[in-house]
């Protein structure tokens, strides 16, 4: 009769919690007993370390009872991280590897029928959170994810491509027998070239909207784009996230750790900023997370870079209003029975859509057939409280012909990225946080209206009937249109500037 017990890691949305390999041969009647509220593919592994375990030439101990406990009992399991551990602790508690000097790493990772090691989902969180909470610890880990695990600084990770790999460092060591060579440690192979996104020269003419895709940028705001088809509302969009400022290491590990989750990190997007692109048919689970256990969802995925939803009356109404709560706390709790699990959500919002059914209200170009009442239909699939969210409301009209074929190249986004990059500095050195962050007092301390400019805003909100929510969202992108001038204070002409984002969606005529 013997035991060994190995030690791995749990996810639940960005925390892991410690789980023991428990692993007992007994005699009896051969049988693979697998324990510990283990999922369906946690409980498969049987069949893969089984087969595993052969092919790789060691030996699988067929005549005994093997139970196997993932502890604690009442942490739910899922994925085929645990098939490593588990294998390491067969082989362990039959002798042939030491299980004592297991103690001190962490095992993670799928195994194959040959006994290749396969990538194992959230291996970067996995060790973002170990580093969070100070756990000291060695991660052995697939070779692949190893590589992803050790971006977190200061992690100490080794990675292996096969099983036989990891048994070598842990066989016995016999007497007089000389230590085996150190072990070395993964190390990431990051392309040191700067992220590059698409340019926004590439879109001709589009002043306005251009001029409101900085002010989002430099002040961290969302944005409505309203316009009739093919006017450049996508292409607008999808070159937003080039105006943003480089990632810090902090928000490049957030973003890589949460893709990391889904499967869906890659060394070659390291510190770019995401841009998530969700279709019109995406759920309300599938925007904000969701699941058992709870998984991140497009808006978390999109953390620290751009959520982009092209057609937004499209969007199911749940899916929608379900957004309401992270564009506000830029975090989003998901609550099941028995789980409950939170996700970073701070990203920027870029909405597009049209301002009827069929796209040509108030388009030179094409006459509207559609009737009031179907416009006011379409426009009102979005609801009031979301549209009161959104900071900025811009009208992308179609060009002519000849306008857009004549037109030069307009002003690239590595030149209205330092504008935007100097303005956030500047906010940030003044109050810590982008504008769009600044709420209750802060914001009336470093809003700074000049009277006038005070006077001029009460007449506008009065005339337009807006909510408290749409004052101070304008003193926000007020705030930041007078730090992309340089100005101390905020002036009437930053103000009615302002106004002017904050329009209705065009009425039906």
């Amino acid at each position: 009769m013997s035991l060994s017990l190995v030690q791995s890691r749990a996810l639940l949305g960005l925390q892991t919690s410690a789980v023991t390999v428990e692993v007992h041969l007994a005699n009896g009647l051969p049988s693979f007993t697998l324990v510990g509220l283990a999922d369906v593919e946690v409980k498969e592994a049987r069949e893969r370390v089984r087969c595993a375990i052969q092919n790789s030439g060691l030996e699988f101990p067929t005549n005994k009872r093997i139970t196997v406990n993932l502890a604690p009992a009442d942490l739910p399991k899922d994925s085929g991280r645990f098939d490593l551990p588990i294998a390491l602790g067969i082989l362990a508690a039959s002798g042939q590897i030491d299980g004592a000097r297991l103690s001190g790493h962490e095992f993670a990772g799928e195994l194959s029928l040959s006994g290749e090691l396969r990538p194992a989902r959230g291996a970067l969180a996995m060790s973002l959170a170990l580093h969070a909470d100070q756990i000291l610890t060695k991660l052995v880990l697939p070779l692949a994810s190893a590589q992803e695990a050790a971006l977190v600084p200061g992690a100490q990770v080794h990675g292996a491509q096969h099983l036989l790999d990891v048994v070598r460092q842990f066989l016995p060591r016999r007497e007089g027998q000389e230590s085996a060579e150190a072990w070395p440690q993964a190390a990431p192979t990051l392309a040191l070239e700067e992220p590059t996104y698409d340019d926004l020269a590439d879109v001709k003419g589009q002043a306005g909207p251009k001029r409101a895709l900085e002010i989002a940028a430099a002040g961290g705001h969302s944005i409505l784009l309203l316009g009739p088809p093919g006017s450049g509302k996508s292409m607008l969009a999808q070159r937003f996230a080039g105006l943003l400022p480089p990632m810090s290491v902090q928000e490049a590990l957030e973003s890589a750790a949460l893709a990391s989750l889904v499967g869906r990190f890659s060394l070659q997007r390291w510190a770019m900023r995401p841009t998530a692109t969700p279709h019109h048919s995406a759920s309300a689970v599938a925007l904000v997370g969701g699941g058992s256990p709870p998984r991140p969802g497009e808006i978390s995925l999109a953390h620290n870079g751009v959520l982009f939803l092209d057609e937004l009356p499209e969007f199911p109404r749940a899916a929608l209003e379900a957004l309401r709560e992270p564009l506000e706390s830029g975090r989003i709790s998901i609550s099941r029975a028995a789980r409950r699990a939170e996700f970073p959500a701070r990203f920027q919002l870029i909405a597009a859509m049209n301002p009827c059914p069929c796209g040509y209200l108030g388009s030179c170009l094409k006459a509207c057939r559609c009737s009031p009442d179907q416009v006011s239909r379409y426009q009102g699939k979005i609801s009031g409280p979301l549209v009161d969210r959104i900071d900025l409301h811009v009208e992308v009209s179609a060009l002519p012909a000849a306008e857009l074929l004549q037109a030069p190249p307009g002003e690239g986004t590595a030149s209205i990225r330092k504008r935007c990059a100097a303005a956030r500095e500047h906010a940030l050195l003044r109050q810590g946080k982008p504008n769009q962050a600044l709420q209750g007092k802060a914001l009336d301390l470093h809003a700074a209206l000049d009277p006038a400019a005070v006077k001029f805003l009460k007449l506008a909100a009065d005339r337009l009937g807006w909510s408290a929510r749409g004052i101070h969202r304008t003193m926000k992108v007020a705030r930041t249109i007078a730090d992309l001038a340089g100005a101390p204070t905020t002036q009437v002409t930053h103000v009615a500037e302002a106004v002017q984002y904050r329009r209705a969606l065009h009425p039906a005529t």
